[in-house]
């Protein structure tokens, strides 16, 4: 048992395999990147000032948010192409000659998988977070000229608005769901200069057809305070944009998901987003190992004298398959249609049983 994987052929195979793996996936962001590019200095035509390495960075930066949605098909071709890699050098015939099982050589390969999965979710994630936000705020900055911005933190809901007059401060510290009924609610009034010029206190606070309707008002100006019943403030924001300008679950470090999970449900938020989105990188080491798997499935049965378009042809559909039902359960788990658990679980360990039932049937059945 303790030479179950032979020690030369696994780093063999490993390497073969991780250097298959880093030349796709370069390949892949460079394209990307190209593209990303483009676009940026598509979209940086219409504003002024906007230097060009500022574009260059700035694609950089995204390079992350597109790069996570394609490292499973990274992973699923490298394989690919390490299986056809082998067959038409003969190696996998001699590994098979020489007694070995077919887990024996895809224990190796499956155990990088299985690492690539664990260090992007340990280390590329929180990395990648980071870079996503700072793009982020520089998009806001230099390509689209929002003038709102919207926080969530322990404390509740913050929400800055700039006005004609200056600008004001909203805090809540809940918000009910789906009504968007807030309470708790404390607004602070500043000019141009940024000069205070009141405060404003409520029980309730409402949002709709372009107005904060606030319930329950006490507003001191400096002096005596005032109470009334209810007041408006007008605002350009919707609901949607409110909910949009929170941290994306892209955004949002894995180790600091747990929290910001906690801090959203707190306030009153849903976090079914978030929550399968945390599920989800736990889940990718398994998705990894899946997607090596099936890609044996097309790959081990071929002969040197198959056509190697159908090799492609069969990953390409599996890929699909995949990210399909992935996105089809996420969909769905988001709704409320299905748990949490089953909408990040279920597309790898459906995936990995095919596989491993596959496998068992064609090559030790």
């Amino acid at each position: 048992m303790k030479n179950f994987f032979p020690p030369t052929l696994s780093r063999y195979l490993a390497r073969v395999y991780t250097a298959s793996f880093l030349q796709l996936l370069g390949i892949l962001l460079g394209i990307v990147y190209l593209f990303e590019t483009v676009e940026l200095l598509r979209r940086a035509a219409k504003f002024e000032n906007v230097p060009f390495t500022l574009v260059l960075e700035m694609g950089l930066l995204k390079l992350p948010e597109i790069g996570q949605i394609i490292l499973p098909f990274a992973v699923l071709f490298s394989a690919l192409y390490t299986f056809w890699f082998l067959v038409r050098r003969h190696e996998l015939v001699i590994v098979r000659a020489a007694g070995l099982s077919v887990w024996q050589f895809l224990g190796p390969i499956v155990g990088v998988s299985l690492l690539i999965g664990i260090f992007h979710m340990a280390v590329i994630n929180p990395i990648g977070a980071l870079l996503i936000a700072r793009y982020q705020a520089l998009e806001v900055a230099y390509l689209q000229a929002k003038e709102n911005t919207v926080s969530i933190g322990e404390q509740g809901l913050w929400l800055r608005q700039k006005t004609d007059d200056g600008g004001f401060i909203l805090h809540a510290e809940r918000v009910k769901m789906p009504e968007w009924r807030l309470t708790g609610v404390t607004v602070f009034f500043f000019t141009k200069d940024g000069d205070f010029i009141k405060r404003t206190d409520a029980q309730t606070a409402v949002l709709s057809s372009g107005n904060w309707t606030f319930y329950n008002v006490t507003t001191n100006a400096g002096g005596q305070p005032v109470m009334t019943g209810s007041e408006a403030l007008a605002t350009n924001l919707t609901v949607n944009e409110i909910e949009e300008s929170f941290s994306t679950p892209e955004q949002t470090p894995f180790w600091s998901l747990p929290g910001y999970i906690k801090t959203m449900e707190a306030t009153g938020f849903d976090s079914k987003k978030l929550r399968i989105h945390f599920q989800t990188l736990l889940a990718q080491p398994l998705l990894f190992a899946a997607m090596v798997i099936l890609a044996a499935t097309v790959s081990l049965r071929m002969t040197r004298f198959q056509p190697t378009a159908l090799m492609i042809g069969g990953g390409v559909v599996i890929g699909f398959m995949v990210f399909f039902a992935s996105s089809f359960l996420k969909a769905l788990g988001a709704s409320d249609q299905i748990p949490v658990i089953l909408a990040a679980w279920f597309p790898p360990l459906i995936a990995l049983s095919l596989g491993v039932s596959v496998i068992l049937t064609t090559e030790d059945g």
